[in-house]
């Protein structure tokens, strides 16, 4: 029996699949009626059982009026003072009557109080903007509704970032509200260039997309694409940017990311003056940034904050860090299990010494404290942060303290893990990090396996994957594979802010010189002069 209802389960959603285009769950007719009592009755049979939704029905004069909104989505100041008390009570003391015939146009025209009104015509796009926050405004008579903009969205406030903390810097960061991650960019970016594209994705959650870019920066090719990518996304609903993000990203088997995501407002708007894309998703307090190359990975807006050599040195130890938190576990196993004469004799006696009675290879000796070191970070993770803390420091001084004095770790183990985790922590980008601390796993079963030749073949196979890795057609290993000389000035080593004069290659096609630098003259020359 089980067997077939496997059968019937999988015919039902092939039907479904055929049929999900001719779905509409935004489901209301289109024509309005003249009767505000027919109107508030078909809202009442479309959205029944939900007692969120409050009608409110008066006169204004002697024409009849109602206000339909959702409690909780909504500004109930706006909404009093605005709208019912304007057109209850100061029209009641107004010496001329209105009457049904040219209500709806007094009451549009000359007694709304509010900025933000429009007029709709279709009921199916009146359902969906009251559930989106938004008030409805009935007038006896009229085929038209007016929308009035009252939405006022439960929020945290804008916070500093959690994931991208940073000494200097601006410490602002996006809100769950998109409307408050526009608001940010729009203070920062005063361009009459600038567009604020609007989408919305999700068949049933409606979710509110924002494309931000500069109109004469960026590149078209980038921008059609990125909309025939999201045109495409056919899904219930979008609960949160990260599922954006893996429906649009280039490969969806590599382990390296291909799309940028931030909570910072400043790295975004850097983003979008080099000529990239930022989206901007509701519910989501994280940007993604197209296209997006290894270096904006390792790179943080910091940098652009310091001098120029301070922050060459801190991206220098970033990609040296990067490597680190990969390959060191598996470069020690190939070399302390299948070539040993690689190691300087004495390192190697002292290393033979510390893993004197330790009964397991060493592989599986890295294998069990790189799974308890996950197991702590995830176990910290879900823990309120002051426990999440303790547990993450104190269980992993215990564990390793016990493991190696009970014989079954050596201590140049614990060392090497120590400093894979420390230096998955010196990345910025916490999606590279992740993917790094993956691959690691990868390398200790190649490197037990085959040794230096495993790690030589894992990293050249690693390498080509990302030369031929794109990110909406631009190369993740940009400027290093395209040999753009001026790209190069940003890469890993930045020059001073008065040579980076050229935006970068790969994000922009127009407009590519953004800053004009004439060298002044030396303190010693100019009072020569004079």
């Amino acid at each position: 029996m089980e067997f077939f209802e496997i059968i019937r389960r999988k015919r039902q959603r092939e039907k479904e699949k055929q049929h999900t285009q001719e779905v509409e769950f935004v489901k209301a007719k289109d024509e309005i009626s003249r009767t505000i009592d027919d109107n508030l009755k078909y809202i009442k049979e479309l959205l029944v059982d939900n007692d969120d939704i409050v009608y409110r029905e008066f006169y204004c004069m002697n024409v009849k009026c109602a206000t339909v909104f959702v409690d909780g989505l909504v500004s109930r100041e706006i909404i009093d003072r605005d709208v019912i008390k304007h057109l209850m009570i100061e029209t009641s003391l107004m010496d001329e009557d209105i009457s049904q015939i040219n209500a709806y146009e007094k009451i549009l025209n000359h007694i709304l109080a509010t900025a933000d009104i429009k007029e709709v015509t279709s009921f199916k796009s009146a359902i969906l903007d009251l559930l989106c926050g938004e008030t409805l405004l009935f007038v006896d008579g009229s085929n038209k509704i007016i929308r009035v903009s009252t939405r006022n969205f439960p929020n945290r406030g804008i916070q500093q970032p959690i994931t991208e903390n940073a000494v200097r810097g601006p410490r602002d960061s996006f809100n769950e509200v998109v409307r408050f991650s526009t608001a940010v960019i729009r203070r920062r970016v005063r361009d009459t260039r600038l567009r604020l594209k609007n989408m919305k994705l999700g068949r049933r959650s409606q979710t509110d997309i924002y494309l931000v870019y500069i109109d004469d920066i960026v590149d078209k090719n980038i921008l059609n694409e990125l909309k025939q990518r999201l045109s495409k996304i056919d899904i219930d609903a979008i609960i949160d940017g990260g599922m954006i993000e893996q429906l649009i990203e280039d490969d969806v088997f590599c382990f390296f990311p291909t799309i940028q995501h931030t909570e910072r407002v400043d790295t975004a708007v850097a983003a979008i003056y080099e000529g990239r894309i930022v989206i901007l998703c509701d519910n989501t307090n994280t940007a993604l940034i197209v296209p997006a190359t290894i270096m904006t990975s390792i790179q943080h807006a910091e940098d652009y904050y310091e001098r120029w050599h301070i922050a060459t040195v801190i991206r220098i130890l970033r990609v040296i860090a990067a490597i680190t938190a990969m390959t060191l576990q598996g470069f020690y196993i190939s070399i302390s299990s299948f070539t040993p004469s690689m190691i300087p004799p004495d390192l190697g006696l002292f290393i033979a010494a510390t893993r004197e009675g330790v009964p397991i290879p060493v592989f599986i000796e890295a294998l069990f404290l790189e799974f308890m070191l996950e197991l702590l970070r995830e176990a910290g993770l879900r823990l309120p942060g002051p426990i999440g803390q303790t547990i993450g420091i104190v269980g992993g001084l215990i564990i390793g303290q016990a493991a190696v004095q009970a014989g079954i770790i050596s201590p140049i183990m614990v060392i090497l893990v120590a400093t894979t985790a420390i230096a998955s922590f010196a990345v910025p980008a916490y999606n590279l990090s992740i993917s790094l601390r993956l691959l690691k796993f990868v390398y200790i079963l190649v490197c037990a396996a085959l040794g230096l030749y495993g790690f030589i073949l894992l990293s050249l196979i690693i390498l080509g994957n990302l030369v031929k890795l794109k990110s909406f057609g631009v190369p993740i290993l940009s400027p290093f594979v395209s040999f753009e000389i001026m790209d190069y000035k940003d890469a890993i080593v930045r020059l001073p802010t008065r040579y980076l004069w050229a935006r970068p290659i790969f994000a922009s096609t127009q407009q590519k010189i953004r800053m004009m630098y004439e060298k002044s003259q030396p303190p010693s020359a100019a009072g020569e002069n004079r």
